[in-house]
């Protein structure tokens, strides 16, 4: 971004955090709506991206107004995901709690009691309040966020998310390996949870996914052999005045071939267990990105 870029940039998060958290709610999520509208209708390259990633997870054949009907559902969760973070550190513990829902709890409770707790999840549903309730329920919640340009913004999401006793590490430009600090979490007994679908950092393993070839981090697998610690798979979406989380049992951990190619298979079947949640709530992934290798790099509009 250039020096313009990112003063717009500051500008428009700071009337989000300033603004929006304090809007009377109905008025607040309409705005939003307008905000997803006006995009879908603009018709941009994250859109005709969305509608691409749309159509692969629900077969590869729908219509053009079925694509157009789904994409248009997707950017109003993803608005609502984006108005929800905005308003989130005025929220109460009883509001939280009210308006958030982890289902399967018992699974990490039981987990945590034996020792730390690993959650690896898709970009759908509100990642951020999970990530507040859970910290809530268990005093606390580690994680991984892409660094942010510019580093105001960055510093801003860190400092809500700080508020809410999730911590967060930087993707990169830490003081050590952020793998190895949260590897460290895991075996003190915290609960980790990283959001899986996407590789950022370019060293990811390449795993089957709707039929096609995608990149996805080794992180979650890793942190999961190296501490013998169980990985439990999760998924994200929106109901009605309600976000909720998914916690399922943990994946059968790979006893065959060494640490790189058991790192593999359970990056494989984090991937091979998210599809079924993503085609059954594929308006709430929130996935504007390129993420099959075989997707075309331009679109067109």
């Amino acid at each position: 971004m250039n020096a313009f870029s990112d003063r717009v940039s500051i500008a428009g998060f700071t009337v989000g955090w300033s603004a929006v958290r304090y809007m009377p709610e109905k008025a607040a999520y309409a705005l939003f709506d307008q905000f997803a509208d006006a995009a879908w209708r603009k018709r941009g390259k994250g859109v005709l991206r969305l509608e691409f990633n749309l159509n692969r997870v629900m077969g590869g054949d729908l219509t053009q107004a079925e694509k157009r009907e789904m994409s248009r559902e997707g950017m109003r969760s993803y608005m609502r995901y984006y108005c929800d973070t905005f308003r989130l550190p005025t929220w109460s513990d009883e509001y939280l709690n009210s308006h958030f829902e982890i289902r399967g709890i018992e699974k990490l409770q039981n987990a945590l009691a034996k020792g730390g707790a690993i959650v690896s999840l898709p970009h759908s549903g509100n990642w951020d309040a999970a990530g507040a309730y859970a910290a809530l329920q268990f005093g606390g919640v580690s994680t991984v966020a892409e660094r942010l340009k510019p580093e105001e913004i960055y510093e801003k999401f860190l400092h809500y998310r700080n508020i809410r006793n999730i911590e967060i590490l930087p993707h990169t430009g830490g003081d050590k390996p952020v793998l190895a600090t949260l590897t460290d979490r895991v075996r003190q007994g915290r609960l980790v949870a990283l959001l899986g679908d996407r590789d950022l950092s370019a060293k990811g393993v390449e795993v089957e996914f709707f039929g096609h070839t995608s990149k996805m981090p080794t992180g979650p697998a890793a942190m999961a052999i190296d501490s013998d610690t169980p990985l439990h798979p999760g998924m994200l979406w929106f109901e009605p005045n309600l976000g909720v989380a998914q916690i399922s049992d943990p994946l059968p951990m790979p006893t065959e071939g060494d640490r790189t190619e058991r790192i593999l298979q359970l990056t494989q079947s984090l991937a091979t267990f998210w599809e079924a949640g993503i085609r059954e709530h594929a308006t709430d992934w929130h996935m504007l990105q390129k993420i099959w290798l075989d997707e075309p790099r331009d679109l067109g509009q």
